[in-house]
């Protein structure tokens, strides 16, 4: 039986989804970057009722600062989710048909051929304009792949943890976050040190702030990748989501889906990421190449609680060198006298 936070989630979209529309929201897709195979893609998105913007908005110039790009991330809190909506996407010439989750969100699996590279997918719903998603296609010959936490990792956040989520997703946008020194660098040294090699980030960031952290990204050049984030709220079970289970699991299906890949994990010392990784090496033998992991500040540490205390299994060895350092170009540097760059 579900667990009556999310009936009373649903009761509450309902009643809100009920209201938009009323006052002409209309469906949006949100569309996310995806991965895949030669053989099979993974199409992320979410849908949305949001605001029609007037024509005399949309023929407004934008700004030359950029400033138009930056939402604060409160207003994406603002937007309904459309609960169990059709979502059709277009690939390839092949047309496949998916639910969305009581959430909005869709994160499904559709069969495909194409190259390695670069693709777009076009979503739309059957009343929704239709957008493109990003799809980055890994050729099997590829041998390596980068995962990436998001928060004390490739960005600076100054702030105690309990606080961090809600400021992060209510107050700041991309323009006001912090690059951490020389992260943005390392990880493209790493994209290029494999050609075709795909970028994962991972993080338990809601859904709602995905278009401002790919922002994030992109204005601090940082290769591109799939975001792969969570959604806020109960589920069917229990009053709210594990972000630990969420690292856990789409790790896992990456190991799944990429059996030959060995992955290089990317964290930070201040949340669980060295226990999550560790136990990921210990289940799939041969899957990591190596772990590195951001040394927090020590009143960055203070910040986040304190260092992570968790126990790490397994640490080190040839085939999974783990390496600490405080900042991008330090990881780089060890990572280099491994071989690895």
């Amino acid at each position: 039986m579900m667990h009556r936070a999310a009936r009373m989630e649903d009761w509450l979209h309902e009643h809100r989804e009920h209201s938009a529309r009323r006052r002409g929201y209309q469906p949006t897709v949100i569309p996310y970057t995806g991965y895949g195979s030669t053989a099979w893609v993974r199409i992320l998105c979410r849908v949305l009722l949001t605001k029609t913007e007037k024509p005399a908005k949309r023929q407004k110039r934008p700004r030359a600062d950029g400033r138009d790009a930056g939402i604060r991330g409160w207003r994406s809190f603002t937007s309904v989710p459309v609960n169990d909506v059709t979502v059709t996407i277009e690939i390839d010439g092949q047309t496949h048909r998916v639910q969305a989750d009581r959430g909005g969100v869709v994160d499904t699996v559709v069969p495909v051929s194409l190259p390695a590279g670069w693709h777009t997918a076009r979503l739309h719903t059957e009343v929704s304009n239709v957008v493109e998603a990003p799809i980055f296609i890994v050729a099997p010959t590829v041998g390596f792949g980068i995962v990436s936490d998001v928060d004390d990792t490739v960005m600076v956040t100054t702030l105690p943890r309990p606080l961090l989520a809600a400021w992060n997703t209510f107050v700041l946008d991309e323009h006001a976050r912090v690059p951490t020194p020389g992260m943005a660098v390392f990880l493209e040294r790493l994209a290029s040190f494999t050609p075709g090699a795909p970028v994962i980030y991972l993080s338990t960031g809601a859904w709602n702030v995905a278009p401002t952290l790919s922002r994030f990204l992109s204005r601090n050049l940082y290769p591109a990748g799939a975001l792969l984030l969570t959604d806020w709220g109960p589920t069917h079970d229990r009053w709210f989501r594990s972000g630990s289970a969420h690292k856990r699991d789409n790790l896992r299906r990456l190991a799944e889906q990429f059996p030959q890949m060995r992955w290089i994990l990317i964290g930070d010392d201040g949340q669980h990421d060295e226990a999550i990784y560790s136990d990921f090496q210990r289940d799939y033998p041969g899957s990591v190449a190596a772990v590195a992991i951001r040394q927090l500040s020590p009143s960055e540490a203070v910040l986040a609680g304190g260092r992570s205390r968790d126990a790490v299994l397994i640490e080190g060895g040839p085939e999974g060198p783990w390496v600490y350092g405080p900042d991008g170009s330090s990881l780089s540097n060890q990572l280099a006298e491994h071989g690895l760059l």
